[in-house]
């Protein structure tokens, strides 16, 4: 990830879902302020992922769809205290 005047400049998928929910979100979070685009990547992957939302996980309580978000959500946050940038 590279940042640019406070603002997401690029995002580089090194891992992503299955379904390719990751490569067609990356995209969407540049321009955006990092804290809003944390978010915006849990969001967007949730929306396009293809796993059945209503298969709801009994331990977590939380269906595959809100686990790939927040998964996406952790990744990019990790990507950003690595930043160098």
């Amino acid at each position: 990830m590279k940042l640019s005047h406070g603002r997401v400049a690029a995002v580089e998928v090194r891992r992503g879902a299955p379904c390719g929910a990751t490569w067609e979100a990356a995209p969407r979070v540049i321009g955006l302020p990092p804290d809003e685009a944390a978010v915006r990547i849990g969001l967007e992957v949730q929306y396009l992922c293809v796993a059945d939302p209503a298969g709801w996980d009994p331990i977590h309580g939380k269906s595959p769809v809100h686990f790939a978000g927040k998964v996406h959500q952790k990744a990019f946050l990790r990507a950003l205290r690595n930043d160098k940038s």
